[in-house]
């Protein structure tokens, strides 16, 4: 279900830096009610800025732990934002506004624990109300036209009733005028809630609701052409101005054909992007003592999800003698081959969990309950295109396309069908155990019974592939049913131990393993024998130092990853002849980080991290579906698209008490492009900085800027280059090619006003 251009493997591998405490309470404002928080405080992050998104500015950056991005992970009163957002996208459903009053970054262990799947998440958590009146009304805008209007209200209706209200909406134009719609970016999100309080501070429970309607145009505005030229850099094509011309066509209208029955359709991109989800919640927070406390979180949330993405093979300088025809005319010119994938889905699920938290002498425990119940009705149709290689591109057609516009091999690469249901039950359990005052042990274990029950298709694509019809083998073309019950398990072991009053040692373990998902049969999918075990397994040590004004540790990780499941495109080199390969192979990872929290004097703070890693691939071979091209053998190189070393600076300055001035330096070192290491780029900067001023207790102003260096930030694969081997690597110097890139430089001016 992975959009099929070449698979991200996210953002390099940021290791853990050791807990900043233990299970405590968390205090809360006496006028204002956030919603409890799910699991221990102490187990989340601290300084990383997770909101700070080079690459989209409507969702969490991912913070990857050295293995390929399975999604992004967000959790919104201790339930998933979003279950899954391979199709109904987390920027549609959740954003990180007024209606929250809290958030944070839950640490890989703890996340392997309360949800099964180890990775950094962020824990968000809802405004509930207050006990007085109170408001907030939030604004910003960009250079490029952006409007974005964020506000709640929050108060009491008496008798130990409140209320809170929220509205978020987002009017962006994007980095250019993509011509087909308004809008790069249009999101609504609405949300109500009534609180009530248990007598005698005994907790509360709440009613919640939220709509969200959206229609962005993601990852397609930032895909473009430009130049390799050999040693790692890129330059951009003349006439073509990386991250501000737009290579979407100007009419935005696609012929396909329907992969659920065969129907030749038409479609306008801005009508195949729109998101509308309703979602009613249910949390309580009770305490019956002191030391015992439970928590509860219900949801149901309904979802229509459809979004556009685009894949690219290699660019050429084609001839006449290629037949190309624009406007019916011959064409010669820089071409490229490309897909579209249009994907479309009805969501729907139910989620509880619930928490019994209780303190008994020197131990905090935890027994916790997850039932989550994920429908998916879900298919996505392809269509590949010719167009030509400039702002704005026009749609090539040839004698044997010309009938549907310049478009064909329908379905052939990347079409994709499941429905049905997946279902996890969990029970896990946590102990924080402070041993003596020296040491502390935190221990958990997590069992889960998952059960997926669903309709795939495991035939392979061809040109014309759709439900009813009979592939070249004479096979009919339908839906198999596939039903899989299996035990996952997850558990964690963390030591932490004072040395002195400044120095402490951490050591700790954790794994955790499923079992392929549904999204992971929408294409062919796994066959039985393929259906095997993930295990990841997390190691890793430590030693830190603390005193008045440095806080630093430093530490070894090992973490790895058996059976990854990956689909992928990969292109026939220097042809634009693609297919759709499924791939099973696993990854490891050694890494040393070190990270520091510095205060040197009054009014200045630094965050510093520094990581050295080296992932590779284990037991990675495709056998080539192209003649005469050689199968390959990737076991040992070095993971495409995550570097090897990883720089952030974090500096902070409070020119006086209401006004902060702020910078945030992010390096990604040499990141290789294709799977053999053959290809790769240099390491670039991400930058960021801000200018906070508090005007009054009502009023506070900010000017912030994103990428100030106008970083152009080529990443991802060379498109056509999957499969290019060392020694054809000197053939791709000054080629052209097409992959994603940062945002531009942008400058944004906001206003809060509280009342």
């Amino acid at each position: 279900m992975k959009t099929l251009k070449t698979i991200r493997h996210g953002v390099p591998f940021l290791l853990c830096i050791l807990y900043a405490g233990h299970a405590a309470a968390r205090v809360e404002p006496t006028d204002t009610i956030a919603s409890a928080q799910t699991g221990a405080e102490g187990k989340e992050e601290k300084g990383r800025n997770v909101m700070l998104n080079a690459s989209d500015a409507n969702k969490p950056r991912e913070i990857q732990i050295g293995l390929p991005s399975e999604d992004v992970n967000v959790y919104e009163n201790g339930l998933p934002a979003v279950y899954s957002s391979t199709i109904h996208k987390l920027a549609a459903h959740w954003r990180s506004d007024a209606s929250l009053g809290h958030v944070g970054l839950m640490t890989p262990s703890e996340s392997a624990i309360t949800t099964g799947n180890i990775a950094y998440a962020v824990n968000a958590y809802s405004q509930l109300g207050s006990k007085d009146f109170k408001g907030v009304v939030s604004y910003k805008a960009n250079h490029f036209g952006m409007q974005n209007f964020d506000g709640n209200v929050s108060g009491s209706m008496g008798k130990g009733l409140l209320f809170t209200a929220s509205v978020y909406q987002n009017f962006d134009p994007g980095f250019f005028d993509p011509k087909f719609t308004d809008f790069s970016d249009r999101t609504q999100l609405y949300h109500a809630g009534l609180t009530r309080l248990f007598g005698h501070g005994r907790g509360r429970t709440s009613l919640l609701y939220k709509y969200s309607r959206s229609a962005s145009l993601g990852t397609m505005v930032s895909y473009a052409p430009f130049i390799y030229a050999g040693d790692g850099s890129v330059r951009q094509l003349p006439g073509f101005r990386l991250g501000t011309d737009s290579y979407c066509p100007e009419n935005g209208y696609f012929t396909y054909m329907d992969v659920r029955d065969g129907v030749m359709k038409k479609q306008r991109i801005g009508d195949g992007i729109d998101n509308a989800a309703h979602e009613i919640a249910w949390i309580s927070d009770y305490s019956f003592s002191d030391r015992t406390r439970l928590k509860l979180a219900l949801k149901y949330m309904g979802a229509d999800a459809a979004y556009v993405d685009f894949s690219g093979s290699n660019i050429i300088d084609a001839t006449p003698a290629d037949g190309f025809l624009l406007d019916g005319r011959p064409y010669a010119g820089l071409t490229e081959a490309r897909i579209a994938f249009l994907h479309y889905a009805k969501v729907r699920n139910v989620l509880l969990t619930s928490e019994l938290e209780h303190r008994a002498g020197r131990h905090a425990l935890r027994l916790g309950l997850n039932q989550w119940n994920y429908f998916l009705d879900y298919y996505s149709s392809s269509t590949k295109w010719n167009c030509t290689v400039e702002p704005y591109p026009s749609v090539l057609s040839t004698a044997a396309t010309s009938a549907h516009g310049g478009f064909y091999e329908f379905n052939a690469v990347g079409s994709e069908f499941t429905k049905g249901n997946e279902n996890k039950l969990a029970l896990y359990f946590t102990d924080d155990w402070q041993v003596v005052p020296r040491l502390n042990l935190y221990y958990g274990a997590r069992v889960e019974y998952y059960r997926m029950d669903l309709d795939q298709i495991p035939l392979a694509r061809y040109d014309g592939f759709h439900i009813g019809d009979t592939d070249p083998a004479g096979r009919r073309v339908e839906p198999v049913h596939v039903t899989k019950d299996k035990i996952n398990y997850a558990a964690t072991l963390q030591l932490r131990y004072s040395l002195t009053k400044h120095v402490g040692l951490q050591a700790d373990a954790t794994v955790a393993t499923r079992f392929p998902r549904i999204n992971e049969y929408a294409g062919t999918g796994p066959t039985a024998e393929q259906y095997k075990r993930v295990v990841i397994p997390l190691v890793r040590g430590g030693v830190s130092y603390k005193n008045h004004w440095l806080d630093a540790s430093s530490m070894v990780t090992f973490i790895s990853k058996s059976n990854n499941i990956d689909q992928q495109n990969v292109t026939k080199p220097g042809t634009q002849e693609m297919k759709t390969v499924l791939l099973i192979y696993g990854i490891q990872t050694l890494g040393w980080t070190t990270t520091a929290e510095v205060d040197p004097f009054r009014r200045f703070h630094l965050h510093a991290l520094f990581t050295w890693q080296k992932p590779v691939y284990r037991d990675y071979f495709i056998r080539s579906p192209f003649d005469g091209v050689p199968d390959l053998d990737a076991d040992g190189n070095i993971v495409k698209e995550i570097p090897q070393i990883l720089v952030e600076l974090d500096p902070s300055y409070n020119i006086t008490d209401d006004l902060r001035l702020w910078l945030s330096f992010r390096y990604f070192g040499k990141t290789y492009a294709n799977l053999t290491d053959a290809l790769y780029f240099n390491g670039r900067w991400e930058t960021f900085g801000g200018l906070d001023w508090k005007v009054n207790e009502h009023l506070s102003v900010n000017v912030n800027v994103i990428n100030i260096l106008n970083q152009k930030g080529a990443s991802g694969t060379i498109s056509g280059a999957e499969l290019l081997s060392k020694e054809e690597a000197p053939k791709y110097a000054n080629h052209y090619m097409s992959g994603n890139y940062l945002r531009p430089f942008t400058v944004e001016f906001g206003a809060k006003i509280s009342f």
